[in-house]
């Protein structure tokens, strides 16, 4: 045998000695290296679901609509002679507000009068003398004919300067005056408007499927941005009589005191219908629902035997779930969950089925039913 073969002989010898060592070792150090790079918990926040009052609600959008408004102007043209109110004020019906110059029509009105009261004269006279016989009744009849022609002659040319003032049609509050002394107006140039502040209407449009859900008197709770947090209560007053064949909407009008003024008309408005009797449903907030291609989903939390000196730790599993109405933050679940049933809400992006998790509960979505957004 030469030196070379025998060298390799031995090295295998030591090589056939040594595995067993090695392979015990590594067995070993398998279990540590294992729990080295095994996947730490995530930490998610939760609720438990329980059955909860639901009230099924309608929510619309509409406008603030004054029960009557106008933009008042005269009726002929003519120059401002005389302005009698102030911008903003409550005024009352009839209030006049607005004068324009009358130049000689005073005078053509007591020119028309003087031929009334002169006809008046010769037909008492000549209704004597028809009496003697001194006239015919053919003289009569020409002076009735020319009183009642000036007697219209002076409606006529009052009812002409009446139309230079402008009068309040109805009680309410008037907005910015549009026009100055002195003026030359237009037929028709806007002096100002009048609103009718209380009651006030809100107009809103409702799906023809809620059609038959609304009712006369039927009570609406109505919105406006102007008031965060502040509940207007109205009724239902009328549903239109048709529905809209572009949109498949029906026009709704909500009826409401508005004593203190605090309504505008053509503010937007949010109303709140109650539909049906309350009921009990299982709801989770709207964070807690996850979405993929095979449907909605939520993760399940399920306890895991707690290790000495380690928080509790839970198993997530998804489940698919079947949604119902929403409100506000809030999601009804009609299948996939039960009473009593531990749900994630906030950190689910991190998960996957069967992944470990810890609680921690000092954050929580949004969970109103009727959230407000922050003020700035």
């Amino acid at each position: 045998m030469t030196r070379t073969r025998a060298c390799l002989l031995l090295l295998l010898v030591l090589a056939v000695g040594a595995y067993p060592v090695w392979h015990v070792a590594h067995r070993a150090a398998a279990p540590a290296a294992t729990a080295q790079t095994a996947e730490p918990p995530q930490t998610v926040s939760d609720i438990v679901v329980h059955p909860q009052p639901w009230q099924d609600r309608l929510k619309a959008y509409g406008q603030v609509r004054a029960v009557q408004g106008a933009d008042l102007s005269a009726q002929v043209p003519g120059i401002v002679d005389e302005i009698d109110f102030q911008s903003g004020e409550d005024v009352k019906a009839g209030t006049v507000l607005l004068r324009l110059r009358l130049y000689d029509d005073p005078a053509k009105l007591q020119q028309l009068q003087a031929e009334v009261a002169l006809y008046t004269t010769n037909l008492q006279r000549d209704q004597k003398q028809f009496e003697a016989q001194a006239v015919s009744h053919a003289t009569l009849d020409l002076d009735t004919a020319n009183l009642r022609s000036y007697q219209a002659q002076v409606a006529a040319q009052t009812q002409a300067m009446d139309e230079k003032i402008v009068r309040a049609p109805f009680s309410g509050r008037l907005g910015i005056r549009q026009v100055d002394l002195g003026q030359y107006l237009p037929p028709g140039t806007a002096v100002t408007t009048l609103q009718a502040l209380d009651p006030i209407y809100v107009d809103f449009s409702v799906p023809q499927q809620q059609v038959g859900d609304i009712r006369p008197g039927r009570p609406v709770e109505v919105g406006v941005d102007t008031y965060p947090g502040r509940v207007f209560h109205a009724h239902v007053l009328a549903l239109d009589s048709r529905i809209d064949a572009q949109s498949r909407m029906a026009s709704v009008r909500a009826s409401l005191d508005n004593r203190d003024h605090a309504l505008l008309p053509g503010m937007f408005a949010v109303a709140h219908l109650d539909l049906g009797p309350p009921l009990e449903v299982l709801a989770v907030p709207q964070a807690a629902i996850s979405f993929n291609p095979y449907g909605d989903f939520v993760y399940v939390l399920t306890p895991q035997p707690r290790e000495p000196g380690r928080p509790p730790a839970f198993l997530a599993t998804s489940r698919v779930v079947t949604l119902g109405a929403t409100q506000g933050d809030r999601v009804v679940v009609t299948a996939g969950l039960h009473d009593g049933d531990t749900v994630v809400t906030a950190g689910q992006i991190k998960l996957r089925n069967g992944a470990s998790v810890v609680i921690d509960n000092r954050v929580q979505p949004p969970d109103a039913l009727s959230p407000n957004p922050p003020e700035e």
